[in-house]
């Protein structure tokens, strides 16, 4: 069961991914280092999360598309 910071992540890397599709995690990596030049630490955070989201979501697909 999901924290609701962690549901968040997840829906946000999903509507990232909708939207963006492979330049998501450019996009989200963007985010982050405007947080870290605004000093908000708990976004950058958030955003970083959603990286990782990201990775391992385009490593699950790609291991699954080659079986």
């Amino acid at each position: 069961m999901f924290d609701e910071n962690e549901r968040l992540a997840r829906q946000e890397a999903h509507w990232l991914i909708k939207e963006f599709g492979a330049e998501a995690p450019l996009y989200a990596a963007m985010k982050a280092e405007k947080a870290i030049e605004q000093k908000d630490f708990g976004r950058c955070a958030r955003w970083k999360r959603i990286l990782e989201i990201l990775a391992d979501s385009h490593t699950a697909n790609s291991v699954s598309s080659k079986y």
